[in-house]
């Protein structure tokens, strides 16, 4: 059996192959978070536990203005431009990170006082923060080039082995400190600095240089103009727990991360099929037959769908399992926030509709309202409502910036005359409202579990026994417009 099953894997494509690897390390580096989850909302007070999440939320901000988010954005299409400089590019792109950083570092130190009341952080975490942020991104740079190489064994390495080492240092930071907040983010920012500088010195040893010019020009044209695309990015998953901080505790801001987190958790599912589901988008869109998307993207909506309800009905309970009884306060977090999850692949939708015509601009004009959006929303109804209503906010600035990614990208359409969006607008919005529903009916019985769980069991079966006529009518569907 073990012979036949390498029999086939050694058949396989290469870049299938790097794929597969790829994804089985990305569940189990997810699985691996979750499972160390309850180990640390147990280790920790709730006010503790919050100091990771905004921690991590102005890392997400210094990312952006540190390293302009160079890792992604420039970086795939420098890959294939510079395909024989890659060692090169990656070392200029190092560069940057460190003049940038030297930057912020002349205007932190004079006025180290205000930045830290600002980031509710002290000053070695703030130099710390500085530190991860470079190594972290040089990391993602080296991890980027063996993924074009098809090197998967060297990315799955890598992948493992800091998933384990992580959450080892911060239990053995938490034990041996009295301050055990600070702990747990020193234990994992050991990791990444660590690693991050030795990868940063062989990187450099490889480019040889630190600076160049026709590099360095290329990147920063490529990626500036998207700075308030990942901005908005990071408004979205980052200002909610900052914003909570800053107005109810950092308390709220650790209940409210463990229920984000949670009802994200199928966000690593969403970018594995979106990467397999774009390429394949625009050969159709190539060409012609972009009708065919119809089909594929109902199906996929449908998909998280079903993978969402579980998580919003049983709520309660994983919750009570993950993170404890302290937690289940947040418990109504969760279902906005699962939800946005449907919002954001029907953005993604209409996104790849407008990076494939290279619109960027229309997507930059989205982002920023949206984010503008949850920031007064959030400013307007935190203080009154709690740290609960975040999640509402997080799900209205989704339905914003979704309905503006789609009037964008058929906008686009129009202008080049297009008639076929491959998309079946009137049965996507219905797969979205019949998520709802059905996603608020357990909410509605969250106090009444065993009556839950028997509808859910129910639930269960019928799908199944419809699962053929499913698939007859996707296969009808775009016949049905």
């Amino acid at each position: 059996m073990i012979n036949k099953i390498k029999n086939k894997w050694s058949n396989l494509p290469l870049a299938v192959k790097a794929s597969t690897a790829y994804t089985i390390s990305n569940i189990v580096q997810r699985s691996l978070s979750f499972i160390t989850l309850p180990l640390f909302t147990r280790l920790l007070t709730t006010e503790q536990y919050g100091k990771a999440p905004l921690y991590a939320s102005w890392g997400s901000l210094f990312a952006i203005f540190l390293t302009l988010n160079l890792a992604w954005g420039s970086f795939s299409t420098a890959m294939v431009k510079f395909e024989d400089k890659r060692d090169e590019y990656i070392s200029s792109v190092q560069g940057i990170f460190l003049l940038l950083s030297i930057i912020f570092v002349i205007v932190y130190i004079p006025f180290n006082d205000y930045w830290n009341k600002l980031f509710q952080l002290p000053t070695f975490f703030v130099m710390l923060l500085v530190f991860e942020t470079i190594m972290q991104n040089t990391n993602l740079l080296w991890l980027g080039k063996k993924r074009y190489e098809f090197k998967y064994k060297s990315v799955i390495a890598f992948t493992l082995l800091t998933s384990v080492i992580a959450p080892i240092l911060s239990f053995i930071c938490i034990i041996l400190s009295e301050e055990k907040g600070w702990a747990k983010i020193l234990g994992h920012s050991l990791m990444t600095v660590s690693f991050g500088s030795i990868i940063f010195i062989l990187n450099c040893i490889k480019g040889k240089r630190l600076f160049n010019r026709k590099f360095c020009k290329y990147a920063l044209g490529f990626n500036i103009p998207l700075i308030p695309y990942y901005l908005s990015q990071m408004i979205f998953n980052q200002s909610d727990r900052i914003m909570i901080s800053h107005y109810t505790g950092r308390s709220d801001a650790a209940l409210y991360g463990v229920a984000y987190s949670l009802a994200m958790v199928l966000t690593f599912i969403i970018n594995a099929i979106n990467t397999s589901y774009t390429p394949w988008l625009y050969k159709k869109i190539k060409e012609g037959k972009q009708e065919e998307n119809k089909t594929v993207s109902c199906a996929i909506l449908f998909m998280i769908a079903l993978l969402v309800l579980p998580v919003i009905w049983f709520a309660p309970e994983i919750i009570y399992i993950m993170a404890g009884s302290d937690y289940l306060s947040a418990v109504y977090v969760v279902p906005p926030v699962a939800i946005s999850l449907l919002l954001l692949v029907l953005s993604g939708f209409a996104t790849n509709i407008l990076f494939y015509y290279e619109e960027k601009w229309q997507l930059v004009g989205a982002s920023i309202g949206a984010a503008v959006l949850n920031i007064v929303l959030n400013a307007v109804f935190i203080p009154k409502y709690g740290f609960a209503v975040a999640g509402y906010t997080t799900f209205v600035s989704y339905i914003a910036f979704s309905g503006a990614n789609f009037l964008a990208a058929l906008y686009v359409l129009k202008k080049r005359k297009i008639n076929e969006s491959g998309l079946s607008i009137k049965w996507l919005v219905l797969i979205l409202f019949g998520c709802i529903i059905t996603g608020y009916l357990g909410v509605f019985l969250y106090k009444y579990r065993i009556p839950r769980l028997v509808i859910a069991i129910i639930g269960v079966f019928v799908i199944l026994s419809q699962y053929k006529k499913g698939l007859i009518f996707l296969k009808r569907l775009k016949n049905r417009e």
